[in-house]
């Protein structure tokens, strides 16, 4: 997915997605791990907070953009696997659960590396709910 805005002088700009970018829910987005060439994008989101399921520390240059946009960093360290025997703490999965549906924290981006893990939060989140029937 591409954007392309018309500026004032007729030049054009691109706007660039992260990889695997999708809306989930009205201000709940998902994507791959985001680019500096992503950064114009995600300034059109507004967003609040930025969740991050990786175990890896976050790049300056992701910080720097965090920092000046004023969006909350919220660092969850799931391992990046889909292999559904794979041991996720309760805990981690509560906290990022409970940060993802609060909406002081909307607009918010999930991502981790790929786009992916945000399966994992969503099948933890389909069993806890089928666990409580």
């Amino acid at each position: 997915m591409v954007v392309m805005l018309e500026e004032s002088q007729g030049g054009g700009a691109t706007l660039s997605p992260p990889l695997n970018f999708s809306m989930v829910a009205e201000c709940i987005y998902r994507s791959g791990f985001p680019q500096p060439s992503n950064f114009a994008f995600l300034e059109t989101l507004d967003l609040r907070s930025i969740i991050y399921l990786c175990p890896e520390p976050y790049p300056e240059e992701n910080l720097k953009f965090i920092k000046d946009q004023n969006i909350q960093l919220f660092q969850f360290g799931i391992e990046g696997k889909m292999d559904h025997s794979v041991s996720i703490p309760k805990g981690t999965i509560t906290a990022a659960l409970k940060v993802l549906i609060d909406v002081r924290n909307h607009p918010v981006l999930i991502h981790c590396k790929r786009g992916k893990n945000f399966l994992i939060l969503s099948r933890v989140q389909v069993k806890s709910g089928i666990d409580r029937a």
